[in-house]
């Protein structure tokens, strides 16, 4: 029996976030006639942790979370600290209307609806006789 399995130690290590807080959450777009919908699951973190702008017809979402734990027990100090981040952004079509954009959080759920802009149809002028 091999105590010191070497292989599943480093993956443990490298598993429980030592990756510096790259991890990037998935997005899911759906699309109908009225909006764009975003979804992101974003699970410990809070509406206060998230951070969505528009900037140059680019729409962004990131967070930056520091943690740190203490623990003195027994005579033994444990101090833990623990940083998480990302950024995510994508370039929102030209039909779109900026100015309505809205985002909502629930239960870990970052919701952005982006509501499409109305379409210019032809204007019918009467032509009158005179």
């Amino acid at each position: 029996m091999d105590l010191f399995n070497w292989d599943s130690i480093l993956d443990r290590f490298f598993d429980d976030g030592f990756d510096g807080g790259a991890r990037v959450p998935a997005v899911d777009v759906r699309e109908n006639e009225k909006e764009y919908q975003m979804e992101a699951e974003l699970p410990g973190l809070t509406e206060k942790d998230i951070e969505v702008k528009i900037e140059n017809g680019v729409l962004t979402i990131s967070s930056k979370k520091e943690e740190s734990r203490e623990e003195n027990e027994k005579g033994y100090l444990r101090k833990e600290r623990k940083q998480f981040s990302f950024c995510r952004s994508f370039s929102l079509p030209e039909n779109t209307d900026a100015d309505k954009i809205s985002a909502t959080f629930k239960n870990g759920l970052l919701n952005v609806t982006i509501p499409k802009a109305p379409e210019a149809k032809p204007k019918m002028i009467e032509v009158k006789v005179k």
